[in-house]
């Protein structure tokens, strides 16, 4: 996307508009038959419904003790962590949780957003490398397990690097595997879409805008009417660059809820 080369540092830093499905055996979304872990996630929901921030942090961190891959619980958490600015106990709670187990997809994946959830709270500079480091920890993730989740999630991150930086080629390759894990889902969730929309921005910052526009062609005939596909497709050269460049805009808050694996 050739309007980001010129942008300035604070352009130049990375957030994550994420979203995810599950596919392939990823960690899930449900909240787990673990009965501690559920006792917790429930009490949790009730200190979130009283408006008791703090106690949730507390039922949540327990209930990811329990059972480190439950997405479910990890979202509550960090939505909880949002509303509070408790960000450096998350990255704190969340760094225990990995060393515990270091095998765990889900863990390492939502340690990762724990560190773009901090990104808006943060200076430029250290903005900058909480991105970073939040692809460190989504590769740690995709190592243990290249789920449509983690390829979907590092893929679509490194869209928001300035081309100059060369990451637009990275961002390609994952999303190309995202796709390609969704095209064989047995259950094609809309949260899937999403993979089409950022595979075809890759292909435009990579210069192969009619790759871009049979990418999202295709999203548009698996997921009809979808308003990004739509937008990207009525758009050309420097007004599709522009459109996109809006899009990516490192001045939003990046909402990281996983709430679309089980509200759709």
């Amino acid at each position: 996307m050739r309007a980001a080369d010129g942008t300035t540092m604070r352009s130049a830093l990375i957030l994550l508009l994420l979203a995810a499905a599950p596919a392939g055996g990823a960690a899930a979304a449900e909240p787990t038959a673990n009965g501690a872990a559920a006792a917790a996630y429930e009490a949790g929901l009730r200190a979130v419904a009283a408006g008791d921030d703090a106690g949730a942090l507390e039922r949540f961190e327990a209930a990811l003790v329990a059972a480190p891959d439950d997405l479910r619980s990890a979202d509550q958490y960090r939505k909880a962590v949002i509303r509070s600015g408790e960000y450096d106990r998350a990255l704190d709670f969340f760094d225990r949780l990995t060393a515990e187990h270091p095998g765990s997809a889900g863990a390492w994946l939502n340690y990762g957003y724990a560190y773009v959830d901090k990104i808006p709270a943060a200076g430029a500079i250290t903005q900058v490398i909480l991105a970073n480091e939040a692809l460190t920890r989504f590769t740690r993730s995709i190592e243990i397990e290249r789920s449509w989740i983690a390829l979907y999630t590092r893929g679509n991150s490194y869209l928001y690097w300035p081309t100059i930086f060369g990451r637009a080629p990275l961002a390609v390759a994952d999303l190309e595997e995202a796709v390609a894990l969704a095209r064989k889902a047995p259950r094609r969730l809309p949260v899937y879409v999403r993979a089409w929309i950022a595979l075809g921005d890759g292909y435009v910052k990579t210069d192969q805008e009619d790759r871009a526009r049979a990418t999202w062609q295709e999203g548009l005939e698996i997921f009809p009417g979808d308003p990004q596909l739509e937008a990207r497709l009525a758009r050309r050269g420097k007004e599709l660059d522009q459109y996109l460049y809006e899009q990516l805009d490192p001045a939003k808050r990046v909402d990281t809820s996983l709430e679309p694996l089980w509200s759709e």
